[in-house]
């Protein structure tokens, strides 16, 4: 079996960017809104950082100085085959490593995700998201 890493690595706050991924609250998120104020007389110029969680949809909001360092995800980018489907979970394996497990299928993928098909999933945080069917 192989063992699902939780990596990260830290990031200067004030060089992300919209479409970015962070860790805010323990969750992966993806940033939607970044908005930099001026630095004042004696302090040190704030990013407001917005972003909702890949797993739970949720929104965050953090303030932190540009300087700081905020902890960004690194994705695991996959493939598997799908071997069979029960309800709105799909069994694959995995291409390299011959792994079977569950994944569960996202609401815009029901009608593409067949027996048989090939799929690309993100292991992010120790958490396995399927992310898109994918055409030979």
């Amino acid at each position: 079996m192989v063992m699902v890493l939780s990596e990260k690595k830290l990031v200067t706050v004030g060089t992300l960017k919209e479409g970015n991924l962070v860790i805010l609250d323990d969750q992966a998120c993806k940033i939607v809104d970044v908005k930099v104020s001026k630095p004042g007389k004696h302090g040190h110029a704030k990013v407001n950082l917005t972003a909702v969680g890949l797993l739970d949809s949720k929104k965050r909001n953090v303030v932190m100085p540009g300087h700081d360092n905020i902890e960004v995800p690194i994705i695991d980018k996959r493939s598997a085959q799908v071997l069979s489907i029960t309800g709105d979970v799909a069994n694959v394996m995995d291409a390299e490593t011959f792994e079977t497990f569950d994944l569960k299928i996202p609401e815009e993928l029901k009608g593409a995700c067949v027996e048989g098909c090939n799929v690309l999933y993100w292991i992010i945080m120790n958490e396995r998201i399927m992310k898109q069917i994918k055409t030979e």
